[in-house]
């Protein structure tokens, strides 16, 4: 079975010289040709560093339709379809804000199968699945990883820039959505960096409020805290609660909500014994029903993710075939400048004069959110696969893209009231893009955030209440 490599990606040896600084890793996200060529000469394997998630898609259709680095449309498409496959199931129906629609179809009876990309010569593609496995593929399942993690209009890859305005979604037939038109440009001079530090060490711990007065409970504890870590503060302290009790709960559980403790600090120790001992002293010396939902833990250590920037000739991009020749891929001719597109702020959506209703944003919007880097991800888009015609699908798209702006978008999620946000309209997929930057601080491993990769933003915001013209519901 000829086996063949693709090598270049790892830039750790150079850290230093790359001005990356005590990098544990440092890895460019190379592209597809080396995939290509590799497949070229016969192999039938091939196994890569770190390439980006659409180039294990990109490189075998290049291979199969003998694209270019020049055939910037078909490689565009291709990408396309590599995005959306890229997380498995969740373009065939998983981690879908309109689950319960295609569970009272009996969709989820058996697990959900993987999506299948088939990619036309000029890179068309149709994205379906296994007969008989459980999901569906929709517009609306397509369209929820289309808008996952990404940031601006314009999706730049290492071999490709792709026009995400441009893309057009069509059912022609059940679980087969055709991805068309989708529009490229020549990929940016740079290659993306992925670059991991160690950022210090962390510990939490969880304190449970029970009953009547949590408020004042919460203030004591924290006060007792606060006065005990003070001979070896920690540098970060961070307080979180979850919502108030249930009036006259019938649990415990119930009427109980969590205040959770996060510290972190460069060094091990004041997030060691002198943190879990403060907890621990106080178990008979706070307020009445003290507890915890564990032990303290001993610290961890976290890391940071840096994104860094490099000149291709920085990277070497190679490919070692089977036969034990090497080969080095060349960057393609066209390159270009890009960077990600200035937002346009859509005008506030006026009311007056009609007959309007709160409602939950979900009554007819779809949501998927996650993560990038420190940034928050949040795709909100009109659900198309249930709605009664195509004028009123056209209407409520109309009235979410005049919404969503970055001030109703602090609104929405007050935790970003003083952090950038940037609203991209994609009309096409009947809704907008929102990258809400440093809502998740240095990233997932040193968030303290309650969710540190804000998969559940979309849901969040899905549950708060909008004022919608009673004509669109």
């Amino acid at each position: 079975m000829p086996i063949a490599y693709v090598a270049g990606d790892d830039l750790r040896p150079r850290a230093a010289e790359l001005g990356f600084g005590d990098a544990l890793t440092a890895n460019a996200y190379l592209g597809a040709f080396g995939i290509a060529k590799a497949l070229d000469a016969g192999a039938r394997i091939v196994v890569t560093g770190r390439v980006t998630d659409a180039s294990v898609v990109v490189g075998p259709a290049a291979h199969a339709h003998g694209w270019s680095p020049d055939d910037h449309d078909a490689l565009a498409g291709a990408m396309i379809a590599g995005h959306v496959i890229e997380c498995g199931c969740q373009a065939t129906g998983g981690n879908f804000s309109g689950f319960r629609a295609l569970a009272r179809q009996g969709l989820f009876n058996t697990p959900i199968g993987f999506p299948l990309a088939e990619i036309a010569a000029d890179g068309s593609t149709v994205i379906t699945k296994h007969e008989g496995t459980g999901g569906a593929v929709t517009i609306d399942t397509v369209t929820a990883q289309l808008v996952y993690e990404i940031q601006s209009t314009r999706y730049l890859g290492p071999d490709v820039t792709a026009d995400l305005t441009s893309i057009r979604l069509e059912q022609e037939a059940p679980d087969r959505v055709a991805i068309t038109g989708v529009r490229g440009e020549a990929p940016p001079e740079t290659l993306k960096v992925c670059v991991n530090e160690l950022g210090g060490w962390r510990n939490s711990v969880e304190f449970v409020l029970t009953g009547l007065e949590t408020e004042a409970k919460a203030d004591w504890v924290r006060e007792q805290m606060t006065a005990t870590m003070a001979a070896h503060p920690p540098q970060t302290v961070h307080w979180s609660r979850t919502s108030h009790p249930h009036t006259d709960a019938d649990t415990e559980e119930g009427a109980s909500v969590l205040l959770r403790c996060s510290v972190l600090d460069p060094d091990a120790g004041p997030v060691g014994k002198p943190f879990t001992a403060a907890a621990v002293e106080l178990a008979l010396a706070s307020y009445p029903g003290f507890t915890m939902t564990g032990p303290p833990p001993a610290p961890t250590p976290y890391g940071v993710y840096l994104p860094h920037q490099v000149p291709r000739s920085a990277v070497t991009h190679t490919v070692h075939h089977a036969d034990g020749s090497t080969e080095v891929v060349p960057d393609p001719r066209q390159l270009s400048s890009a960077s990600v597109d200035t937002p346009a702020v859509p005008p506030a959506m006026e009311q007056v004069g009609h007959q309007v209703r709160r409602v939950p944003l979900g009554t007819f919007v779809h949501a998927r959110s996650g993560d990038k880097g420190g940034d928050a991800n949040l795709g909100l888009w009109v659900a198309r696969d249930d709605v009664d015609g195509a004028e009123v699908w056209q209407a409520r798209v109309a009235w979410l893209t005049a919404l969503i702006t970055p001030a109703k978008v602090r609104e929405l999620v007050p935790e970003a009231a003083d952090l950038d946000i940037e609203v991209h309209r994609l009309s096409n997929l009947g809704g907008v893009n929102v990258l809400i930057r440093g809502l998740l601080g240095q990233g997932v491993a040193s968030s303290t955030r309650f969710d540190p990769q804000a998969k559940g933003l979309g849901e969040w915001v899905r549950s708060r209440m909008v004022t919608v013209d009673e004509g669109l519901l």
